[in-house]
């Protein structure tokens, strides 16, 4: 497993511990068996196979088809290398994300994601098998390693991972930080910038008709800037009463996992039936 990621396992240990301590890592309101099954099968496929299988993928390819822009990119500026990896890979899945709530097939990719009716710092990998595999973020960042900024996106990686998984902890760290009067202008400035509990919680929020919940918008992943600009942010400073996904059919862990491998479910619970209309879908 490339180093990163082994930093990347540090930080969310010590979010995880955090967790620990302040809320109840181990066990979420409404927490069944497959949350475990799909968050710990997702996050260590995604960190120790998927993505060094992409990386060594691009590397290999483009090794063979172009060897002689290996480490083109070596010496640019730090700043711009920055900026390309926010472009092609922050931006990139801001558009893969928003997608993802506005098609069905994709939606069922990511649904696993939503599917728990908590936040933790659990949540950060928890998605289909596939959806990772997909997202084009992953593959150009795999490009911008091969032209030599493998050195940047490491340490991109760290703080790209730093902030979402403080966004998807139940232990809000901006909340405090709200009640500060003087902080208000920073805070101001930091919650239009980049992904934070308040604005990520309403993404996950369960039903639409709460004021604190944003399913089809809040998709920043790093940056909530992107939101701003592409007119999809809401910004309440104020936390979802509940987690998950309303008026769908329960899906089970194999589902959450491998759809489109394991059939999607379509047949409703009773009393999901019996949930109010009005409420839309997530997908």
């Amino acid at each position: 497993m490339p180093t990163e990621n082994w930093v990347i396992v540090g930080i969310f240990l010590g979010f995880a511990l955090l967790e620990l301590a302040r809320s109840n890592l181990l066990h979420k309101p409404e927490q069944t068996r497959d949350d475990w099954i799909v968050e710990l099968v997702s996050t260590v496929l995604l960190l120790a196979v998927t993505q060094p299988l992409i990386l060594l993928a691009v590397d290999r390819m483009l090794g063979a088809w172009q060897p002689d822009w290996r480490g083109a990119l070596a010496g640019l500026n730090v700043f711009a290398a920055i900026g390309l990896f926010l472009v092609f890979d922050d931006m990139m899945q801001y558009w893969w994300h928003r997608a993802s709530h506005s098609t069905h097939w994709l939606y069922n990719l990511h649904r696993a994601h939503h599917n728990a009716r908590y936040m933790s710092v659990r949540l950060v990998y928890r998605n289909n098998l596939f959806y990772y595999a997909m997202m084009p973020g992953i593959w150009l960042s795999a490009v911008l390693v091969y032209l030599g900024l493998g050195w940047v996106y490491a340490g991109y990686l760290v703080v790209k991972l730093l902030v979402i998984t403080g966004a998807h902890s139940d232990v809000a760290w901006d909340r405090p930080l709200y009640r500060i009067k003087a902080l208000s202008p920073v805070m101001w400035l930091v919650e239009r910038t980049i992904s934070t509990p308040s604005t990520h919680h309403m993404h996950h929020g369960r039903h639409a008709d709460d004021p604190a919940v944003n399913y089809k918008g809040n998709y920043g992943n790093l940056l909530f800037l992107w939101d701003v600009l592409f007119g999809t942010a809401k910004i309440t400073r104020s936390y979802p009463q509940s987690y998950g996904v309303e008026n769908l059919p329960p899906a089970h862990f194999g589902q959450q996992l491998a759809w489109p491998l394991v059939p999607e479910n379509k047949v409703m619970e009773p009393e999901a039936e019996a949930r109010p209309a009005a409420r839309p879908s997530r997908a």
